[in-house]
């Protein structure tokens, strides 16, 4: 009876630790961005899946004061593992070197921190190239305009890792001899918003600059400008490009309102972002940059992505 009982216990033991709930704080950069909500979707799908992962996920609301209290949080709350959407990157680096002394496992989720290259033991970066995020949409819009005219940039926030490196990367295509005859003539952040962009490019218009092209880091933004040439009439003069294949860009394309967009699937980035933290977490192997699947989006194949 004893060797039995023992075993009971043993066996009980073994099932109990195989369905360990697995704790992740998950600090957003912000909410209600479009991009981020689909990322956080798909996390969440992912952790039902597997369903023994609790998630405690936070809003930093674009506020980095914000975040660090919640990461802070995550740690004094002794969870298994963190993710996080950095709301600046030079900001990231002090959330990385806190979980680290913490030794919390920690995956940075679309946004990179400063420190990418260098990351601890326990950290890694689930998101895209954004160098070529940018350089695909750059020359898509030198090649619409046969190399020559001028174009706006509309940039994301400027402490994020995402904005510099879209924006380099359309300055570095527009310097190659095939695109050079194009000039950026106004260059201006918008925050991702889909309402500052309108603001902003309403601006342009009134204030009377010319451009053949609006160059936006993400769709929301190109969606503002859409908007605002509507407006004022211009929308049939200018191409506009975004970046992430939001179906709200998508049906803009399909309307003839804009040219060009990278998709970068957030649904799939979230589900990778739980995936790699819960093998950080277990001491498994894996990469220390996971990249998405990047893809030029134009109205010739608009129906593969179009829901």
């Amino acid at each position: 009876m004893k060797k039995f009982a023992l075993a009971a216990v043993f066996a009980a033991t073994i099932a109990a630790s195989a369905h360990a709930e697995t704790t992740i704080g998950f600090s957003m950069q912000r909410f209600d961005d479009n991009f981020l909500a689909i990322l956080r979707s798909g996390l969440e799908a992912r952790a039902k899946e597997l369903g023994n992962v609790k998630l405690l996920i936070e809003d930093a609301q674009g506020d980095v004061s914000k975040q660090q209290s919640q990461i802070d949080n995550f740690i004094a709350s002794k969870v298994d593992g963190i993710i996080v959407i950095p709301v600046e990157a030079d900001a990231g680096v002090t959330i990385s070197k806190t979980v680290d002394k913490a030794d919390i496992p920690m995956v940075f989720a679309n946004n990179q921190p400063s420190n990418v290259d260098d990351l601890p033991a326990k950290q890694v970066f689930v998101g895209s190239d954004q160098i070529e995020a940018g350089t695909l949409q750059a020359t898509a819009i030198c090649k619409a305009l046969g190399g020559e005219g001028s174009a706006v940039i509309l940039m994301g926030e400027l402490g994020t890792l995402v904005a510099r490196g879209r924006t380099e990367a359309v300055h570095n295509v527009f310097k190659t001899d095939e695109c050079k005859g194009i000039k950026i003539v106004e260059e201006q952040t918008a925050a991702w918003q889909r309402t500052n962009a309108l603001d902003l490019v309403t601006n342009w218009l009134t204030a009377g600059t010319q451009f053949d092209a609006v160059i936006a880091n993400n769709d929301e933004m190109a969606l503002g400008a859409i908007q605002a040439l509507k407006a004022s009439g211009s929308s049939t003069n200018v191409v506009v490009a975004g970046i992430d294949a939001t179906q709200d860009a998508l049906v803009a394309m399909k309307a003839g309102d804009m040219a060009v967009t990278v998709q970068q699937d957030p649904a799939v980035q979230g589900k990778d972002a739980l995936d790699a933290i819960l093998k950080v977490v277990k001491g498994e192997p894996t990469e220390k940059k996971i990249y998405s699947k990047l893809t030029l989006v134009t109205k010739d194949n608009l129906a593969e992505f179009l829901k």
